[in-house]
């Protein structure tokens, strides 16, 4: 691919292919009409390729694409009677966190999810995803909730960290993620977490410790953006993509790395293309993957989850 921005690509593909359409009239229609659908086809197949052939800074890009299905869109899709619970019972309700209870497929389930906005005024309302202290708080109230009535939890991953400003540091922010990595460690039900855009630092984690990690196709899952990656080795954020690339933050490196337990495939044309689509293919691994951890004597749960953390980041010196 070239550096022109796929989605930029796409957009005039279609334009050409509408302006085609445009030009002729009824009576040519019939005639050129197996001409356009045999480039519509074309045009598809293209589609297709140029995804497949996406550098991982051009996946950093659909990853934070402004219309991609949120945790709340997913929610509608996936989670009937939902009943959404607010504030951490110690500051605030922090509206970056969507958290609360409904049934999937029938089964009561928690569900929690990071949640950015649509406008720029929903996003300053949403602190852009990225949760206060308050907000993991009030995940992990949710989520002890959960253990106690025996219901698993669905994480819904994307944001670019946790909120870095003053007042977040000032009411433990670290001790906040900290403290949910250590009881998620040992939670008494089944959790799956999902990578829907992107999975940043310990914002991403404080969600992240499950029996099963899944990410979408073009999502990112990383200590660092690779902005700010490239600010600390290169002192030069512009150098993004040499970042990008050295991180290994795309779902096919993490999977061999052992990192996450699986892909679900985008449609064509990514999750911002279609919403529907996109929340059937969770659906289906969310069938699979609750009916699997179901079956589990929770202590074997509980091993099971203990043993996949441990066995991560083994190396060996050249």
């Amino acid at each position: 691919m070239g550096k022109k921005d796929i989605e930029e690509q796409l957009k005039e593909l279609q334009k050409k292919l509408n302006g085609l359409k445009d030009q002729v009239d009824s009576e040519q229609r019939e005639s050129i009409l197996p001409i356009i659908k045999e480039l519509e086809t074309n045009a598809d197949k293209l589609k297709v390729e140029l995804y497949r052939k996406i550098t991982p800074n051009e996946r950093v890009q659909l990853a934070r694409h402004p219309n991609r299905p949120t945790t709340i869109d997913y929610i509608k899709y996936l989670i009937k009677d939902f009943i959404q619970f607010h504030g951490d019972r110690r500051y605030m309700d922090d509206l970056a966190i969507v958290s609360g209870i409904g049934f999937f497929e029938g089964i009561p389930v928690t569900v929690i999810g990071h949640q950015k906005g649509r406008s720029t005024k929903d996003n300053i309302k949403r602190h852009f995803g990225m949760a206060h202290p308050e907000g993991y708080r009030k995940a992990l109230r949710l989520m002890k909730q959960a253990e106690k009535f025996n219901r698993p939890i669905i994480n819904f991953i994307d944001t670019p960290g946790a909120y870095p400003g003053i007042g977040a540091e000032e009411r433990g922010q670290g001790e906040a993620i900290a403290f949910n990595l250590y009881e998620m460690s040992a939670l008494k039900t089944p959790i799956i977490s999902i990578i829907t855009g992107e999975g940043g630092s310990g914002g991403a984690l404080a969600l992240g410790v499950a029996d099963r990690v899944f990410m979408l196709t073009n999502t990112i899952y990383s200590v660092i953006s690779p902005e700010g990656c490239a600010s600390i080795l290169w002192k030069d954020s512009s150098r993004s993509g040499d970042a990008a690339e050295a991180l290994k933050i795309d779902p096919n490196n993490l999977l061999q790395l052992g990192i996450i337990d699986g892909i679900i495939d985008e449609p064509e044309g990514g999750a911002h293309e279609n919403h529907e689509g996109m929340a059937n293919s969770i659906k289906e691994k969310l069938i699979i993957t609750l009916e699997e951890l179901m079956q589990y004597d929770i202590d074997d749960l509980l091993e099971q989850r203990y043993n996949k953390y441990r066995v991560m980041g083994q190396f060996k010196e050249a």
